[in-house]
């Protein structure tokens, strides 16, 4: 079988089934495991982020999804070389792969039936599901099975020691900064089970814009900075430059310094087996006194009430 990745995600799932030898393309930001970085690159970007700030990602993504332009190409001619047998992709976000219509369009000119595969997860059991779906998919429902229950039984274990908290802290995940975006799909979920309340997301719906007044009223104990596609540095870089408004600075989360900036792109954005990483440090956040040790530095990081990390 030779299998194309869309999706970061995807790719990680592959590479946890022991499929990486099947894989014959991924995607450009496809960089876990480090092996990964080494197969061909199937996608670009028509934006590139990293010389431009939040709000300018945010206006030119605005634009191409107003003009009906997508924001990623597929490489027609390496996929015919290729010549895949199951393609994985996803139909769930606009702004988070090649669109399913341009991949649909893509396959067709190949010789011969292929398998497109489309993941959607939308909560963290949904997460689980899609690795059981790529088991199916590549014969490997054994080890996808096994990897699963080990997955489970991590947020099981998160689940249990945070169902008998005495207080659950007001918690703000931010998806995006300049405009702010609320953390939705599995996010809400995380912070639950987690031990905390969510104060802006909404379970399994999609993350939403949203005024920074919006975000100022719900007076967040702990806010989580994980804007879509960013690691901690990228995203320290981002809340010090971004057009935040003071009533921000006067919020309990800033005034107490609980104000965590975390590796979003690792541990929270991809749908993938590190999204139960992402559990297990929003956990040691959320309750430190359950889960004893800080946090590692480049996973997550506390930031001052002056902006600078704490």
């Amino acid at each position: 079988m030779r299998i194309c990745s869309l999706l970061p995600s995807a790719t990680e799932i592959v590479y946890a089934l022991g499929l990486g030898d099947r894989l014959v393309a991924v995607t450009h930001e496809c960089d876990e495991p480090p092996a990964a970085r080494e197969k061909p690159r199937i996608t670009r970007s028509a934006i590139d982020p990293a010389t431009l700030t939040s709000a300018q990602i945010d206006a030119l993504v605005t634009q191409h999804l107003h003009d009906h332009r997508g924001i990623y190409q597929i490489d027609r001619a390496l996929l015919e070389r290729l010549d895949p047998d199951l393609i994985l992709t996803q139909e769930l976000c606009d702004v988070c792969a090649v669109s399913y219509q341009e991949v649909q369009r893509a396959v067709r000119a190949l010789y011969g039936e292929r398998q497109i595969l489309s993941l959607e997860p939308v909560s963290l059991d949904g997460i689980l599901d899609t690795i059981l779906a790529v088991g199916r998919a590549t014969g490997t429902e054994a080890r996808a099975a096994e990897l699963v229950n080990e997955l489970r039984a991590r947020i099981e274990r998160i689940r249990a020691r945070t169902a008998t908290v005495s207080r659950r802290p007001r918690v703000v995940c931010l998806e995006w900064l300049d405009p702010p975006f609320a953390g939705g799909y599995w996010v809400p979920e995380m912070v639950t089970a987690a031990g905390g309340i969510d104060a802006l997301g909404r379970a399994g719906e999609p993350s939403r814009r949203l005024p920074w007044d919006e975000v100022i009223a719900a007076a967040p104990e702990v806010a989580v900075l994980m804007p879509c596609g960013f690691g901690v540095e990228r995203t320290l870089q981002e809340y010090e430059r971004a057009a935040i408004p003071a009533g921000w600075w006067q919020t309990p989360a800033v005034r107490t310094g609980q104000v965590w900036v975390v590796d979003a792109n690792a541990f929270f954005s991809r749908p993938g087996p590190r999204v139960v990483d992402g559990l297990e440090l929003l956990a040691a956040i959320l309750h430190p006194e359950l889960f004893p040790g800080a946090p590692d530095q480049n996973r997550a990081r506390r930031i001052g009430s002056s902006g600078g990390s704490a």
